[in-house]
């Protein structure tokens, strides 16, 4: 991720959240905060079923609660596929370090506190 974010930098705009962007600018080191929430992004595809391109990859945002836990918030085709898969809540679980990043998504059927799978579409709230 460092190297992709040093040759485009413009990719940003095109994958993370005004939220996303303004969390891992703020603390540490940039690449890894990135490289998590992509990972994440991944992840949370693939517990749907789906793949890299079926949705809007702004259309899923990966938030953190104050005490640091993350949770994933759906927005747009993001939500819709879960609806239509039937999914009802999304757990996810986050590690980087300087060189690697990972993300772990279950998806459930029910509510599950913590993580979303509706929300404000992008330019809302976090958006």
């Amino acid at each position: 991720m460092r190297t992709t974010l040093e040759r485009t930098p413009s990719i940003v705009d095109r994958i993370f959240t005004d939220a996303e962007v303004a969390d891992a600018e703020a603390r540490g080191d940039r690449a890894e905060r990135y490289a998590a929430r992509f990972a994440a992004k991944e992840a949370v595809l693939k517990a749907l079923g789906s793949g890299l391109g079926s949705v809007s990859l702004r259309a899923i945002e990966v938030v953190r609660a104050e005490a640091g836990a993350p949770s994933v918030r759906l927005h747009d085709g993001a939500s819709d596929l879960a609806r239509q898969r039937g999914v009802g809540a999304l757990l996810v679980s986050l590690t980087h370090t300087a060189t690697s990043a990972g993300a772990v998504v279950v998806a459930t059927t029910g509510a599950t506190k913590g993580a979303t799978t509706g929300g404000e579409p992008d330019g809302g709230p976090g958006g």
